[in-house]
């Protein structure tokens, strides 16, 4: 006799992980339950970052998990973006806030930053005693990075750094910020502790999305950086981008949390509602509507597992990461705007999770490359022409 399937899993991914990978999922998805659900909707509301997580996402390993050495968990790709789906399944708020100090800050570290700056930043960082931010976008940029205005100048052997960046996720509670500033040979990358003179920051406020997400602008007037904080392997923009594809990894697995959600809770409030006699789940229109949203996420968690085992195999290319991120994340909006119509009025109160998640995907739609820039880079690899 045959199981039935799991409606939040029809293709049975579950039954391909490794022991590993199911302990990670297991363990994460206990935290959100028993931590994130019962606190997230309040934090939203209240527009909170809820920092009294970040001792327990250390305590599992969440923070530079891929990383080998210096406290770091050292797990798979795979182990990684089911850390990912797990902590967006409870907000994205949660995954933005690991992805950052994970893909943008320490792998960025791990990747271009010398053995003395490894051995000082990643283990505190690890530990989540020092948190991170990746100060990149500026606010006439957007999607042109290469246009940015902020300016690094030599000083006596040293550097002096001055410009602004806004949109920074993590910034109004980060310790330490890599701060990507033109030179006069091409872009480079500093560490730049907050505490520095001339360094400011002001918190964006009155949001409608990523609530539960702390977003701040930076300013650095004459920042004194010395040559021993410079990143010397992050030389030019290519290194830059190359984190952005380290984090547009975690949100192809982070959208597919959100969509299980936002799927899992149109299922149970659709058995247990009902009108004209029937429960909602009994008519054909819901049927048809919750069918539509499985097969959005069976295809969304198809291309995150199978952008792991190319990672795994060191074989993935930015444009799978970019059709990834740009397919999951637009899947995940129009799941989650189709299940909260299917709450009703119920739907738009913080007691249910479909419109949170979806006004938080508006914005993970566009950080990290939005759809349009996606999908240039995958046409890009279509054709072979550059059309930026």
């Amino acid at each position: 006799m045959i199981a039935a399937p799991d409606p939040l899993d029809l293709y049975d991914l579950q039954s391909l992980l490794g022991d590993e990978e199911r302990l990670v999922k297991e363990s994460v998805a206990s935290f959100v339950d028993r931590e994130v659900l019962p606190i997230i909707g309040r934090c939203f509301a209240d527009q909170r970052f809820p920092a009294e997580l970040v001792p327990t996402m250390a305590e599992l390993g969440l923070l530079g998990a891929t990383l080998h050495g210096h406290g770091c968990a050292g797990v798979s790709h795979v182990s990684y973006g089911l850390i990912c789906e797990e902590l967006e399944r409870g907000d994205s708020s949660l995954r933005s806030f690991v992805s950052v100090q994970t893909s943008l800050v320490m792998a960025c570290i791990d990747a271009y930053g010398t053995d003395e700056q490894k051995a000082h930043w990643l283990p505190a960082m690890s530990r989540g005693d020092v948190i991170g931010c990746f100060g990149l976008t500026e606010g006439h940029g957007g999607s042109d990075p290469a246009s940015m205005k902020t300016r690094a100048r030599r000083a006596r052997g040293d550097w002096s750094i001055s410009g602004a960046k806004q949109w920074i996720t993590n910034g109004g509670i980060a310790d330490v910020a890599i701060v990507w500033a033109r030179t006069e040979e091409d872009i480079a990358a500093f560490l730049v502790e907050t505490s520095s003179t001339g360094f400011a920051r002001k918190d964006i406020e009155d949001k409608l999305s990523l609530r539960a997400s702390n977003t701040a602008e930076l300013f650095l007037e004459d920042v004194k950086v010395p040559e021993a904080s410079r990143l010397p392997g992050a030389e030019g923009l290519k290194a830059a981008l190359s984190c952005l594809d380290r984090a547009r990894y975690g949100i192809a697995w982070g959208a597919v949390g959100a969509a299980r959600a936002c799927l899992g809770e149109a299922l149970a409030y659709t058995a247990e509602r009902r009108l004209f006699g029937h429960a909602l789940a009994e008519t054909q229109l819901i049927q048809s509507r919750l069918a539509t949203a499985a097969r959005k996420l069976t295809v969304a968690q198809l291309v995150a597992f199978r952008l792991g085992q190319l990672k795994e195999r060191g074989v993935a290319t930015p444009a799978q990461a970019s059709l990834a991120k740009w397919n999951n994340v637009d899947t995940a909006l129009e799941i989650a705007r189709d299940c909260r119509d299917m709450l009703g009025a119920a739907g738009i109160t913080t007691a249910h999770a479909s419109m949170r998640h979806m006004l938080n995907l508006e914005s993970v739609a566009t950080y990290e490359g939005t759809r349009s820039i996606h999908e240039l880079v995958v046409g890009r690899a279509l054709t072979g022409h550059a059309a930026f």
